[in-house]
């Protein structure tokens, strides 16, 4: 460690990244990344403004991107907060609405960079165990917290949690805020974005990376009552007052409006999950439900680090996690029909 490093640098224990691999021709199955690409309004908006304006700074509230996302929702633009990539606006909220006396909850298997925020901004957590078959009862949850927060599908489980159970959990938990992370909710499940006007204490983050297939241009997005939004607000003009570039906010809010290329890859996702999900079991995998763009899968007979590196070996590229409970399991990211073939022929050989 370097003398010159603070002390809570010395005792960061930072978020792993999935893997960016540099070598070609690879079928990149770990890192949730969305198989097609972004709409072709998107592109154009982006080179639309390519241009001499780009040596002015961008809005600093980044208002026509807000109200694209508000007019979706059909909310109004205050109930909307932008950033960079939904881990940013993540990090702003910890700091912002979950730095309490009391510890805050989460799941014992969910994202991991829960843990490095807390960290970050000296927060007290405590992890409330998923039950047996990775599901997540709400009921758990009604106990003493400075805040509550989870994905919605679960990460990287991808088992979704109903909103009626949501809105249970909102109704026995109004003392402190609850935030539900649906960076893959558009892949089977129902956004809890339409409660924001009935419970104050609900904030919704979601990104632009997966179902829009924007991850290269970082934009993440928060839901809620207008004081959460404030307290967000505050936090970001205390750290960076102009968080959205100008192509950034160009191509997000395009994805926003060509809804019907949204909706086309989505269901393009949805019916390759279906169609992996069925010839994985096959092969005799166990399959997690999942509601996102992936799929939790382990095989009774292999073991899961052997079977990645193995993979590795056919140019296909899994994540697998070394974390208790779940080390037998690997991550397997929806691709185009095309990867997904090559991926199970790469299985059908791993395994005779």
């Amino acid at each position: 460690m370097s003398r010159y490093w603070s002390k809570l640098v010395q005792q960061l224990s930072p978020y792993v990244p999935g893997e960016q691999p540099k070598i070609a021709n690879l079928v990149k199955l770990n890192t949730n990344e969305n198989p097609y690409g972004p709409s072709p309004k998107v592109i154009a908006a982006i080179q639309a403004e390519l241009g001499e304006q780009l040596r002015l700074y961008p809005d600093p509230t980044s208002t026509q991107l807000r109200q694209a996302a508000a007019d979706y929702y059909g909310i109004q633009a205050q109930q909307v907060f932008v950033g960079n990539g939904s881990d940013e606006v993540l990090a702003h909220l910890f700091n912002a609405l979950l730095k309490h006396e009391q510890p805050i909850l989460f799941p014992d298997i969910s994202y991991s960079f829960y843990p490095v925020y807390c960290g970050l901004y000296d927060i007290d957590y405590r992890c409330v165990p998923l039950a047996e078959d990775f599901s997540l009862n709400v009921k758990d949850y009604v106990q003493g917290n400075g805040g509550i927060i989870f994905p919605n599908p679960n990460a990287p489980t991808g088992r979704l949690v109903s909103l009626t159970d949501i809105e249970w959990l909102l109704q026995h938990n109004t003392d402190s805020v609850v935030v539900i992370d649906e960076a893959y909710i558009d892949f089977g499940g129902e956004s809890a974005v339409k409660l924001i006007d009935r419970y104050a204490n609900l904030l919704v983050t979601q990104t632009l990376s997966k179902s829009r297939s924007l991850a290269g241009l970082r934009v993440g997005l928060a839901f809620g009552h207008v004081d959460l939004i404030e307290a967000l607000i505050r936090v970001k003009d205390s750290f960076n007052s102009y968080p959205m570039d100008r192509l950034a906010e160009a191509g997000a809010i395009a994805a926003f409006k060509d809804k019907a290329y949204f909706e086309s890859t989505c269901n393009k996702v949805i019916a390759s999950r279906q169609h992996l999900t069925e010839a994985l079991t096959a092969l005799g995998f166990e399959i997690q439900p999942s509601a996102a763009n992936f799929i939790f899968a382990r095989h009774p007979q292999r073991d899961a680090a052997e079977l990645a590196a193995a993979l590795r070996g056919h140019g296909v590229i899994v994540r697998h996690f070394k974390l208790p409970r779940i080390e037998q399991y690997l991550r397997i990211t929806i691709g185009t029909s095309e990867q997904n073939n090559i991926l199970l022929a790469a299985l059908q050989i791993i395994l005779s």
